[in-house]
């Protein structure tokens, strides 16, 4: 018989292609661990703070209390006494009104505000943009005690007009008053970021071809934008749908116009608070999320289908 002998040089190199295989793996692997490691703290903050209080008030939402078998597991009995409460649907109406009024404006004081700042070459325009911005900064609950205080028929500033700012003709603009001047300059801010990365060579183009400022904001920039627009545009409607702090805080103000369901978040924390109904506060929490939902959804798609047809 004849030997056939392997020369030693030959088993590294057939052992290169696998070895260099398992190389590119291992790095691989550890460059996806190094990937969780960095996502873990975010992670874990999440399922504590979010996901598992979720669960739990979801758990909660499909039992009921009774006084003599305790905690009874009640399905979606929860969820059917929320949609037939008048006062769930009397809130939900009114934050959808309030969104629909409200959404506009702000973004159009946004979108406005945003374009003279980019528009600006002076050296305040720096101190305008900061300006604009310095509401967000400023914890909700001031603000909206601050401007309560404004809106005092007694000591405000503007008592001497005989305008009663929280009654119930005008406590809604009021309200509306304050988100936007809370909520305009976050939304400004996100629109000048999507300005500022525009190419400056197509308003020069637009300038040759005879196209004034006005033009150039409306027919170049704003189109370009769309997305930062539609972006801001959906965390208002998620921002108004869940309306609460501003109308918890002035109720003191009038109780009757702003009333303990004036919105469904307003109705959700006294039904648990006040009333110690932490099975329905739950279930009406949820119907919320679904609207919020179904409404960003909605939002998203028409917006998704003017663009294609465009």
């Amino acid at each position: 018989m004849t030997e056939v002998q392997t020369s030693p040089a030959a088993a590294p190199a057939a052992a290169g292609p696998s070895a260099k295989t398992g190389t590119q793996r291992s790095a691989r692997v550890k460059e996806a661990a190094t990937g969780w490691l960095f996502a873990l703290p975010f992670t874990v903050l999440l399922v504590a703070f979010l996901l598992l209080p979720m669960a739990y008030a979801f758990k909660i939402s499909l039992y009921r209390s009774t006084l003599i078998e305790g905690e009874v597991f009640a399905w979606f009995d929860n969820y059917k006494q929320a949609i037939d409460d008048p006062l769930v649907r009397e809130g939900v109406v009114r934050v959808l009104i309030f969104g629909l009024l409200q959404t506009p404006v702000m973004i159009g004081i946004a979108l406005v505000a945003a374009l003279l700042i980019d528009a600006a070459t002076s050296k305040f325009s720096r101190f305008f943009r900061l300006a604009a911005f310095v509401p967000y900064a400023v914890p909700v609950v001031i603000g909206t005690l601050m401007w309560g205080f404004l809106y005092s028929d007694s000591i405000g500033p503007f008592a001497w007009t005989g305008i009663d700012f929280t009654s119930s003709d005008t406590v809604l603009a009021s309200l509306g008053n304050i988100v936007t001047w809370q909520w305009a300059g976050y939304n400004m801010i996100v629109l000048y970021a999507a300005l500022q990365g525009l190419p400056r060579d197509v308003y020069e183009s637009a300038r040759i071809d005879g196209a004034s400022e006005v033009q150039i904001a409306l027919r170049i920039k704003t189109p370009m934008i769309s997305s930062a627009l539609v972006l801001a545009t959906l965390f208002t409607i998620m921002g108004t749908l869940q309306f609460f702090t501003e109308p918890l805080i002035l109720q003191p103000l009038n109780p009757g116009a702003i009333t303990q369901h004036y919105t469904p978040n307003v109705y959700a924390y006294n039904q648990a608070f006040s009333f110690q109904q932490y099975n329905y506060s739950a279930a009406i929490s949820f119907l919320l999320g679904a609207v919020v939902f179904i409404g960003s959804y909605i939002f998203l798609f028409a917006t998704r289908k003017r663009s294609a047809l465009r």
